[in-house]
């Protein structure tokens, strides 16, 4: 039975990997682990409420697809990135495959943001499916 871990974030990027991801474990067969990571410290209660509703949603999508999920939430303080949850899950996890989702960025974007798909790829302990939103 395989595990398959996906990065999600509620925007284009993060539902092209849920959907890749839904399609791989129904492909393989097994599980998927959704790691939803958000920074701490946030106390604004409509960003909180909207994040919650964004997560429910993601749920929804599962429940629908029909797959076995559990989603894993953490928060992440400003020493630790997502990067580095996505691939510490993956670990913890014994996962057969990872998948993200990637966006084109501006040239500058990536010198100061640095590159977090590019650390997965590089970090992850098994194979990486990068996609692309429509």
């Amino acid at each position: 039975m395989a595990t398959v871990v996906v990065g999600f974030v509620p925007k284009p990027e993060g539902e092209a990997a849920l959907a890749a991801a839904i399609a791989e474990v129904r492909l393989r067969g097994g599980r998927l682990v959704v790691v939803s990571a958000q920074r701490g410290g946030e106390s604004d209660p409509e960003w909180m409420a909207k994040t919650e509703a964004e997560l429910a949603a993601a749920r929804e999508r599962l429940d629908a697809a029909g797959v076995e999920y559990v989603i894993h939430q953490s928060v992440i303080d400003i020493d630790v990135d997502a990067a580095d949850d996505l691939v510490q899950v993956a670990r913890e996890q014994g996962s057969d495959l990872v998948v993200i989702g990637i966006r084109r960025r501006t040239p500058t974007g990536k010198l100061i943001l640095g590159s977090q798909a590019q650390r997965i790829l590089l970090d992850a302990p098994c194979p990486v499916l990068a996609v692309k939103p429509e």
